[in-house]
């Protein structure tokens, strides 16, 4: 069980979570981005993963190499501080250019606003409390999904020749939330109120960011 727990927490790890959002969104409505298919903004992604990912995890291994983190666990909360500082500047970066970008859709820079704002929320609670960033990531990712269906789909999708529906597409997320949330608390990773916390805030800020943008 605790195999399967640390698989789940690797591949829903808060770093792959925008990379998540801009694949999805690209199948959902590629039109957005002003191409037909997933294929005509692959770039885009592309550049969403090294910003989102790479640069982030360099950043990491980089502190850890020179000693300020003892593991990329991060059990210590001291140790997330720098980390966190990290994606932080690098998601503020991007909101600012996406929301001055004629290129980009509003639907993602609402995304990018509404993580980067989860991500500062977590840096100062986190002087008190260990939240769970999977938690805030997967309630992210769970807000945007809402977010798009409410304002950016057309309730079913193309995955090739398979038609998804958004309310699938929805319950599916609700599910993958309770898997890495209970993966989580087998891995005794955090407390279940770090966890809770973590997801209403991820949730939440999808939707002030949505508030601010539109």
């Amino acid at each position: 069980m605790r195999v399967f727990a640390h698989a789940v927490s690797y591949l829903f790890h808060p770093l792959f979570i925008m990379t998540y959002m801009a694949v999805l969104l690209s199948f959902i409505n590629p039109y957005l981005f002003g191409v037909h298919d997933i294929k005509g903004n692959a770039i885009f992604i592309l550049q969403i993963f090294f910003y989102t990912l790479f640069m982030p995890l360099f950043g990491v291994l980089l502190m850890k190499n020179l000693g300020f983190i003892q593991s990329l666990e991060m059990e210590d909360k001291k140790e997330r501080i720098g980390p966190l500082m990290v994606c932080i500047t690098i998601y503020s970066w991007l909101s600012y250019n996406y929301y001055n970008s004629t290129i980009i859709p509003n639907a993602f820079t609402i995304f990018m606003l509404g993580t980067t704002l989860a991500l500062s929320l977590a840096f100062f609670i986190n002087v008190f409390s260990k939240i769970s960033l999977h938690a805030l990531g997967m309630g992210g990712f769970l807000g945007m999904i809402v977010i798009t269906m409410m304002y950016f789909s057309y309730g079913v999708f193309q995955v090739g020749s398979v038609s998804i529906s958004m309310n699938f597409l929805l319950m599916a997320v609700v599910l993958l939330c309770g898997i890495v949330g209970t993966s989580r608390l087998i891995l005794e990773a955090h407390e279940p109120m770090d966890l809770y916390g973590g997801f209403f805030i991820g949730f939440g800020t999808q939707f002030l960011a949505l508030t601010i943008l539109t």
